[in-house]
């Protein structure tokens, strides 16, 4: 029977529709709870959220595999060779459980195929004794050995197999698994979850997936959690890469956008007087990095646009005068500028660093910290809010609601990763369409800034000035540190000063000798934790052999230097306490500074030219690399000393390097390259990494690509208006899930 042309057409369109509504159905079904899964009671959903935080399919899928094992070098016993990898099916025929020690259980099976017998030993699995049966058919993967007149397996992956199921090699991917859902039942679990999403619509760009040659999503969630083989898993994981970073650099990017909505931004002033004669007053040459990062930040200032820009320079590298340019284009604008620093050591170095090159201009400048007496502090509040004060350094004051300046038009934040994002949010909601500019010495590789900072543009500091007399570093075992208390005396004889700098506040030893309750001890824990978040340490556990700084400065006081005065630098100490400190060893009335905590970035001491870090390995290299920069940074060179007393071999290689690179971003690379894949960021939830996929190191192309990629897309540039709708709304999904 023929169909008429007009029923075929209205059977097409039916399919259409059919087909159009199944997609929908599967997207929208990421999105659902995880008991909308197949064989996910909802025990086993509260599982899965307890173990790993999954409440969702989309959660469930980006539970990626760790790890792939490729069984698909299949071989018959007989043909297998000795000392080589392979899979072999074969019908179990025997078990034998054993206990030859009191603490090792041993399983022995017995397989066979059609060529010969193979015996699989597996230690330590008693369980396996109950799952498994003679007459299953399984499949081991692992190194054939012979001993004993046959050829063996030790601990190889078995694979039950199905009545009927094809027997060929596959590419296995070993799932994350908890004790109440094993890695058999988790893979089930996943393979359900993806026929539930089979055919969903694909959020990235068409134009974008060709230019990349990427997978879809759906082939890039079955390739990753069933790949067909190894090279089926690189490329799926390449596409999910691509994508976390995409949708990551876009949110960066919505987050920009909102924060500047509905601001009246300011214009400023590039070529004003005040910079003019700043260049002029200048007792020294800007550097080519500095020259380039301010010229950037004044064409930011001049746009219609709010400014939020990151500056990123080593140790010693001039950061502070290139803010300072950026606070004279406010002054040429007839506008006022506020800049925060954490600590009033540093705060009140910018007065004495810019403050005599701001008089000779004619800026009106001051300082406002938390010592400032209540006169002085109400003449500035009174200079600020009139608008005669251009200028205003400051730190945590600055956030008083008694602090409003007239018409500021920049927020300076130096250090800013040691303040809050409240702290940091305060600030700004001081001057609405304020240009904002954000500075640390924190060196962040390129590729790592872009992905955490992707919303903000970027300028990059790297030469240090070459007035300074630059530094030498050594890596000691603790055996030869008399080598570097050597240097600390010869330098302390020529007229120097020197640091020495320990991990962990000590207790003072009569204190402890006193304390009956048990509460020095809890001193000293909570002294170890203080110390451990200051400074992000690499540490296991609070050893002995851990130098405590109060014993510290003690012994060096009355054994190593006695002649010399040795002061005490430590967190628990009040500001006004850290400032006096500082000041003591500024103007040299303390020759030996021994520290606990970061010895202000930024802070010039010109006349310190050694630095001993005892138990070295238990800081990170950047952490390291920003502590040297403390020393060699007038006239005289400096030296560092690296204590160790770790016997790892490893540890002392991972200092070794500080020997041969000065860069303090090629030495944050490096850090970063040691650490394992999704473990860059330090946001886990419930276990997992934001990035889950993404190594910041081995995937700079990726990020660079996203980075631009995401610019582009999120105006809708070169996409249709369906493909714009889908990326924003899966942007927004996202961002939805983490609320």
């Amino acid at each position: 029977m023929t169909i008429p042309v007009k029923a075929q057409d209205h059977q097409h369109q039916k399919a259409d529709q059919g087909h159009i509504l199944d997609r929908l159905h599967a997207s929208l079904s990421l999105d659902a709870p995880v008991n909308m899964v197949k064989q996910v009671s909802d025990t086993r959903a509260r599982i899965l959220y307890q173990s790993f935080g999954i409440k969702t399919i989309r959660d469930l899928l980006a539970l990626y595999p760790h790890r792939y094992v490729d069984m698909s070098c299949v071989a018959l016993v007989q043909q297998a060779e000795i000392g080589k990898s392979y899979t072999i099916f074969g019908t179990l025929y025997e078990i034998k459980q054993k206990r030859p020690k009191p603490r090792l259980t041993l399983v022995e099976l017995s397989l066979l195929d059609e060529s010969g017998l193979l015996i699989v030993t597996c230690f330590n699995q008693p369980w396996l004794a109950d799952n498994l049966h003679k007459g299953d058919r399984i499949s081991v993967s692992g190194k054939v050995e012979f001993s004993y007149g046959f050829k063996r397996m030790v601990n190889p992956l078995i694979v039950v197999h199905e009545k009927g199921e094809a027997e060929t090699g596959i590419v296995l991917p070993i799932h994350p698994s908890v004790a109440k859902i094993p890695r058999t039942t988790m893979r089930r679990l996943v393979n359900n979850a993806l026929s539930v999403v089979r055919g969903l619509y694909d959020p990235l760009p068409l134009s974008l997936r060709m230019h990349y040659r990427l997978y879809s999503r759906y082939q890039a969630l079955r390739g990753v959690h069933n790949p067909v083989s190894l090279s089926d898993a690189t490329q799926a994981r390449r596409r999910l890469r691509y994508e976390e970073l995409f949708f990551l650099e876009l949110e960066l990017i919505d987050q920009e956008q909102k924060r500047i909505a509905g601001i009246s931004p300011f214009q400023h002033e590039t070529q004003g007087r005040y910079q003019k004669r700043l260049r002029e007053v200048l007792p020294f040459t800007l550097t080519q990095d500095q020259t380039e990062a301010i010229a950037a930040i004044l064409n930011k200032m001049a746009e219609n646009y709010p400014m939020n820009h990151l500056l990123l320079g080593d140790v010693g590298t001039g950061k502070t005068m290139v803010a300072a340019f950026a606070l004279a284009a406010c002054a040429d604008s007839g506008t006022q500028a506020l800049m925060m620093g954490p600590t009033e050591v540093l705060v009140q170095q910018y007065g004495t660093t810019l403050g005599p090159l701001f008089d000779q201009v004619g800026i009106c400048w001051d300082v406002l910290t938390g010592s400032t007496s209540i006169a002085k502090r109400n003449e500035i509040r009174e200079k600020l809010s009139s608008g005669q004060l251009q200028v205003l350094f400051g730190t945590h004051a600055l956030l008083e609601k008694e602090v409003v300046p007239a018409r500021c038009s920049l927020i300076c934040i130096d250090e800013q990763q040691r303040f809050g994002v409240e702290q940091r949010q305060a600030l700004i909601d001081k001057a609405p369409g304020a240009d904002i500019l954000s500075m640390t010495a924190t060196p962040i590789p390129r590729s790592l800034a872009l992905a955490l900072y992707g919303g903000l543009s970027l300028s990059y500091l790297h030469t240090a000035p070459a007035r300074q007399g630059g530094r030498t570093t050594t890596v000691c075992h603790f055996s030869e540190e008399a080598i570097a208390y050597d240097a600390l005396r010869a330098a302390l004889e020529r007229g120097e000063q020197a640091y020495v700098i320990c991990p962990l506040i000590g207790l003072d030893l009569k204190d402890k000798q006193d304390d009956q309750s048990g509460s020095g001890e809890q001193e000293h824990s909570s002294a170890f934790e203080y110390a451990t978040i200051e400074w992000d340490l690499e540490h296991d556990e609070v050893g002995d052999t851990l130098s405590a700084a109060t014993l510290h400065a003690k012994v060096l006081q009355e054994q190593i230097v006695p002649g010399a005065h040795v002061g005490l630098l430590h967190g628990k100490m009040s500001s006004q306490e850290k400032a006096q400190v500082m000041e003591d060893f500024r103007n040299g009335s303390i020759q030996v500074l021994v520290s606990t905590t970061v010895v202000e970035v930024g802070v010039d001491v010109p006349n310190a030219t050694v630095m001993i870090i005892e138990d070295a390995d238990r800081f990170g290299l950047a952490q390291l690399h920003q502590l040297r920069g403390r020393v060699g940074r007038g006239d005289l060179p400096g030296s560092v000393f690296l204590v160790s007393r770790s016997k790892a071999p490893q540890s002392l290689e991972r200092l070794r390097i500080m020997e041969r690179v000065d860069d303090g971003f090629a030495l944050s690379e490096y850090d970063l390259s040691l650490r394992k894949e999704g473990d860059i960021f330090g946001n886990r939830q419930h276990g997992r990494s934001r990035l889950a996929l993404v190594n910041v190191i081995r995937d700079k192309a990726i990020i660079e690509a996203a980075y631009h990629d995401a610019r582009m897309c999120y105006n809708g540039t070169n996409l249709s208006p369906e493909e714009h709708k889908l990326v924003m709304y899966e942007l927004k999904t996202r961002q939805k899930a983490r609320t």
